[in-house]
């Protein structure tokens, strides 16, 4: 028999019109989207299905957009088709912000307070560090390993050392760096010149997942402090260490720590595997993560599941 994981997306599968499909279609998820501007005091889904996509694409709306889209085709599966998450998965993970839609569905948050923590982590991402100061490049075509060596060759500058990092490792030779923007873009030339096939600046605002980010850490340390996880009804395969969770206090340190760590997708996908999940299922906007896990794991079945059709299929299966 197969064995299930649940994955859910993060920041940049967001699109302008993602979730209205679904509004229209289903009472559970017009549901979740009306809690969610309820409880943001904004009219986020009218954000979601009308744009402008360079206001969906701010860090503090894109992040509950996305989470809102994932917890809506989770509850819609649970009405039309009886899911039980707890039974019908073995795992659950989520790429960066994804991993609170994660602990979401593994009930360790509720809707409500997953959103404003990720309105509020938006809002800290952003503040940490000023425009302009910080970037993030994508490299294609590179491993980890000779990755993290571009970073450390572009850590020294002519003004001396600044921050550069992996930020991302997504597989299948995609990396993304993360840092201050001059050694980001000297990451970029060093790349290039080591003959990585593709180097290129990505359009982000702010520089994820980088020590530049703790101040955006300590402010979600004081957050979980209020609003912190009740043990997950599963276990969830953490972005920072790449190895099961569950307990409160553990996810607490591993949510601080993920906002300035490197997002181990890849070892997260290979571990799962090697637990035996033979199965993924992405729940949310997009397909990003359907094609990441194909690279790492080609031998899984692969669903992605965030349109009416979508779920259709899906129902026939679960």
């Amino acid at each position: 028999m197969a064995v299930t994981a649940f994955i859910f997306p993060g920041q940049g599968s967001q699109s302008v019109g993602m979730g209205r499909d679904l509004a229209a279609a289903f009472a559970p998820a017009r549901a979740v989207f009306e809690e969610i501007d309820e409880t943001l005091k904004q009219k986020l889904q009218k954000l979601m299905f009308e744009g402008p996509a360079e206001d969906l694409t701010l860090t503090e709306n894109a992040q509950p957009a996305l989470f809102a889209v994932s917890l809506a085709v989770l509850r819609v599966l649970e009405a039309e088709a009886g899911l039980v998450v707890a039974h019908k998965a073995a795992l659950v993970a989520g790429h960066s912000l994804g991993e609170y839609s994660a602990l979401a569905a593994a009930g360790a948050f509720s809707i409500a307070d997953a959103a404003k923590l990720l309105k509020l982590r938006g809002q800290a991402m952003q503040r940490a560090v000023a425009p302009g100061v910080g970037a993030m490049a994508a490299l294609l075509g590179v491993e980890m390993p000779v990755a993290i060596e571009i970073c450390a060759e572009a850590e020294q500058g002519p003004e001396g050392r600044q921050i550069v990092g992996v930020a991302n490792d997504n597989g299948g030779g995609q990396v993304v760096i993360s840092g201050h923007k001059e050694a980001v873009e000297r990451a970029i030339d060093i790349a290039k010149a080591r003959g990585v096939k593709r180097a290129m600046i990505l359009p982000v605002s702010a520089p994820f997942h980088c020590a530049l980010m703790e101040p955006a850490a300590a402010e979600m340390a004081e957050a979980l402090a209020q609003t912190p996880p009740k043990a997950t009804l599963l276990p969830i395969i953490a972005n920072v260490t790449a190895a099961k969770a569950s307990e409160p206090a553990q996810l607490t340190e591993l949510l601080i720590q993920q906002v300035t760590g490197t997002v181990r997708w890849r070892e997260s996908i290979i571990a799962m595997t090697d637990m035996g999940v033979t199965n993924f299922v992405e729940l949310g906007a997009g397909k990003v993560l359907a094609g990441l896990v194909k690279r790492i794991a080609p031998d899984a079945t692969v669903t992605s599941c965030g349109t009416p059709a979508d779920i259709e299929t899906l129902v026939k299966t679960l």
